[in-house]
């Protein structure tokens, strides 16, 4: 009941901020706003937002770069698409702070050390982006989020230009992303998998500020250079406006629920069921249908993202070496006595297996990083497209004997 009070009422201050044109005194404090993540998935990664609080004209409100909704046409096929569309949106802070401290979330604010002249530039760009022909944006994870676009305004409002610290703490977008989604999580094992070679790029400094707590960190230690060759800091103080209930933070699913000891429990009994198979000299067909829909299914899903998807980092994906998106069609086919079907597997998992194995000698290369999850799965699909290899050739040869 509360989430449904406060939603509304952060809608009935974006349609009473609507009505009214919004004017700041030079008085007014700017802040960069920093909310730590969540335990939803969409609120993993933190979020950032400017606050202006004026004080003279009574106004305190927040510019969301964040606001998105589920109920949008098609919302879930666009997401996957890459082409979510996301929008500014501006409300009391009164209503913004409620909403993490109900997700548990810490909120830091950092005070802009801007001039009269950089504060008027930053909220005249903030408020011609929030004009309703600006506000809408397409939404891209890593290099136009809520965190990227209010560093932008904020950079392009200086009468100069902000020094960073140079840092050595420089990670790949895949390392990046795997400090907020944990290591052995099935979030960490989806990313990984959907993932191409592009995210393994080190990201750059100003890059990794796709992350609201790093572009905080990077604010905090900054200097703004002015044109005169005088310098202050872009940061004049910092805050915390939320605490977070550590008592409230949800404790992680037990172990064997987790992707790498389900993978090594499924290679077991893969293992155990190719030894029946070889005792009894026949196949399991359910295992292998299974085996070779999901992973049929997944490459689908993989090569989708590489060649229709907008999404970043999900080019050149060496995980469809593994998933093979045909393995769907011929889940299908191993049902099927016939010589002539027969003959057909017998030379894709020959062309499998090779695959399997140039995919393990890429992830070794360090071409691409892999989860460890996908090890035990690739080792699985040796072992069986082997036994299906040796399988269908006695079945080949046995005819041509007996003829």
């Amino acid at each position: 009941m509360k989430k449904i009070l406060l939603i509304l009422g952060i809608y009935l201050s974006i349609l009473s901020l609507n009505a009214q044109q919004l004017n700041f005194s030079d008085s007014a404090t700017i802040s960069l706003i920093t909310c730590s993540p969540g335990e939803e998935v969409y609120s993993k990664f933190g979020h950032t937002a400017i606050r202006i609080n004026d004080a003279k004209n009574n106004l305190d409100v927040v510019f969301n770069y964040g606001i998105f909704s589920f109920e949008t046409e098609d919302f879930y096929f666009k997401f996957i698409k890459g082409e979510t569309d996301y929008q500014l949106g501006v409300y009391e802070t009164a209503y913004f702070l409620p909403e993490y401290k109900q997700r548990n979330s810490m909120v830091w604010e950092q005070t802009l050390n801007l001039t009269s002249n950089e504060k008027r530039k930053l909220i005249n760009s903030l408020l011609t982006n929030y004009e309703s022909q600006n506000r809408i944006y397409r939404y891209n994870f890593v290099f136009d989020n809520c965190a990227t676009r209010p560093r932008d305004k904020i950079l392009a409002s200086l009468d100069g230009y902000a020094k960073f610290e140079a840092t050595n703490d420089s990670k790949t977008f895949r390392q990046w992303i795997g400090c907020y989604v944990g290591t052995d999580t099935w979030l960490k094992f989806g990313i990984d998998v959907i993932f191409g070679f592009e995210a393994d790029i080190i990201a750059t400094e100003g890059e990794s500020m796709f992350l609201p707590e790093v572009l905080m960190n990077e604010f905090e230690t900054a200097q703004i250079k002015d044109f005169k060759g005088q310098s202050r800091k872009l940061i004049s103080d910092k805050k915390v406006l939320v605490n977070k209930d550590e008592s409230k933070s949800n404790v992680d699913d037990q172990w064997y629920f987790k992707p790498l000891p389900l993978s090594i429990l499924l290679l077991l009994i893969g293992v155990a069921i190719t030894v029946w198979d070889t005792t009894r000299r026949r196949h399991l067909k359910w295992f292998d249908t299974i085996l070779l829909t999901a992973t049929g299914l997944a490459g689908i899903i993989v090569l989708f993202l590489m060649f229709v998807s907008s999404h970043p980092l999900v080019k050149m994906n060496l995980n469809l070496l593994w998933l093979n998106p045909l393995n769907i069609v011929v889940g299908g086919l191993i049902w099927i006595r016939s010589t002539k079907i027969r003959r057909i597997i017998f030379f894709y998992q020959t062309f499998n297996i090779t695959l399997y194995i140039g995919a393990l000698f890429a992830f070794a290369l360090s071409i691409q990083s892999i989860n460890i999850t996908c090890f035990p799965l690739i080792v699985l699909l040796i072992i069986r497209s082997t036994s299906w290899f040796a399988y269908t050739k006695h079945k080949l040869y046995k005819r041509r004997d007996i003829k």
